[in-house]
């Protein structure tokens, strides 16, 4: 049994940013339509800033209306799960074009930023904050 070739190849990347994990997918030559976790991304992320975020690696890179972008997201919170998706967003466009490199390297969108929320240690109240202490 041959198995179909899919018609349009896509280009695979991962964005992580705290506890968010995005798994990005960007179709050349289609139309800029933004799919997350099957909803799309103005229902997603409802407010404009986030959208935003996650658009800019396109717009960085002057292919905002080259791609078609779909993306599986899971755990962190709004913010990080788009900061997320424009972490793997442009992780994709440089498998696409290494040519891009530069301009996102410059933009600051390559970094992973990986700072997370601290564990509670045993013995304190949160990550750092003891009880309060008492002389008597």
């Amino acid at each position: 049994m041959a198995r179909e070739a899919k018609t349009a190849q896509y280009i695979e990347a991962v964005g992580r940013r705290k506890m968010a994990i995005a798994r990005v997918r960007i179709t050349p030559g289609g139309k800029a339509v933004y799919t997350v976790n099957d909803r799309d991304l103005e229902n997603y992320f409802p407010v404009r800033e986030l959208a935003e975020t996650v658009t800019s690696a396109l717009t960085t890179s002057g292919n905002k209306e080259t791609f078609t972008v779909t993306a599986h997201i899971k755990g962190g919170g709004q913010t990080a799960q788009a900061e997320a998706m424009r972490h793997g967003i442009s992780r994709a466009l440089i498998k696409y074009d290494a040519g891009l490199r530069a301009a996102l390297k410059s933009a600051g969108l390559l970094k992973r930023d990986a700072r997370v929320k601290e564990r509670k240690k045993f013995g304190l109240r949160k990550a750092r904050r003891a009880p309060q202490w008492s002389k008597r």
